[in-house]
């Protein structure tokens, strides 16, 4: 690439220092530093002139935004697995190539739904509360105090079993749950056989049937409420629901009214419908011991976030070397 112009990256967010060092080094890179959020407008005027824009999450690349965007535009690399904040079929009709993330965040956001899912029933965060912020409330050891949920011989039903919700399965089976999972295609026979997993094609007969759900299915408008009202009614009152996929996918009201008259045990979220507030209704509920609640860091590991960043660099790099790059989100998959 030494021989050629340095493609213009404009990247919205602080990432890594030794990935933002990699992209001064290769592209002519406009970093964040100071890791303030852009607005509307500054995202107008980055794709009037870069070559390439890096998006985070956070980030809406909206048609409006695509529309407006210089004729030089040619690609954006998001620094994320989901693509939902991104109008991939405008980009597309705009001549612009999309890129993602996928395949490096499944560990660490497995591992996050298992302490979830150890959290909730075990009730980890309100025990720690007593010691913190109920300071000389702890008399000592009691047989009866603080008493959770056993993890172990339930039934977890994994909503979406792709490479996330298999992560999370071998996790859980390692605990002794037994794996139920609903999913828009059944998985290889192999896989439910070394889980052990059994297939639910009516996500309203597993929901009625298992003792934890985990959400692991990504957003798409097809899952927007995927666990509606309707459906959170079909669970019993003493299981629990982790979601660490979007918060869209659940009905989030119809959540907290389930939670508030006891139709639900309880709940692990990491993510939320309107990100970054939180519903001050959770937050009360979190108070008193009926969720956990997280701020959206299930895949916040330093080695995931590298990988992550060496993901937009390889896509960048191949894709003004002339070739596909390998993380190329096609538009209308959904």
């Amino acid at each position: 690439m030494t021989s050629k112009k340095k493609p213009t990256v404009y990247i919205t967010r602080k990432l890594p220092d030794v990935v933002e060092t990699r992209m001064r080094e290769l592209f002519d890179a406009e970093l964040n530093i100071d890791d303030t959020p852009r607005s509307q407008p500054e995202l107008v005027a980055a794709v009037k002139r870069a070559d390439v824009l890096v998006p985070t999450v956070t980030d809406r690349i909206d048609a409006a935004l695509i529309e407006q965007a210089g004729p030089q535009l040619k690609l954006i690399a998001a620094f994320s697995n989901g693509v939902d904040n991104i109008d991939v079929d405008a980009a597309a009709r705009k001549g612009i190539t999309v890129t993602n993330t996928p395949n490096v965040l499944t560990e660490d956001t497995a591992d996050m739904t298992m302490a979830l899912i150890l959290a909730v029933p075990r009730r980890l965060a309100e025990g720690a509360q007593v010691l913190t912020d109920r300071k000389g409330e702890w008399a000592g050891w009691s047989p009866t105090w603080m008493l959770g949920r056993r993890i172990a011989g339930k039934r977890i039903g994994i909503v979406g079993m792709g490479r996330i919700g298999t992560a999370v399965a071998r996790r859980a089976k390692a605990f002794g749950l037994s794996i139920h999972y609903h999913n828009r295609h059944r998985v290889k026979p192999e896989t439910e056989e070394m889980l052990e997993a059994t297939y639910w094609d009516s996500l309203d007969q597993m929901l009625a049937r298992v003792d934890i759900v985990s959400v692991n299915c990504p957003s798409t408008p097809a899952t927007y409420h995927l666990l509606s009202a309707r459906r959170l009614a079909l669970m019993r009152p003493d299981s629990y629901i982790v979601n660490t996929a979007r918060g869209g996918i659940i009905d989030e009201a119809a959540l907290i009214k389930s939670l508030r008259e006891g139709k639900i045990a309880g709940a692990g979220l990491d993510v939320f419908e309107n990100e970054p507030c939180v519903n001050p209704k959770l937050i009360k509920l979190a108070g008193e011991g009926k969720v956990v609640l997280l701020p959206h860091m299930s895949s916040a590991t330093l080695e995931g976030r590298i990988d992550m960043g060496e993901k937009v660099v390889i896509n960048i790099r191949t894709f003004f070397d002339g070739h596909r790059p390998p993380d190329r989100v096609l538009p209308g998959r959904d």
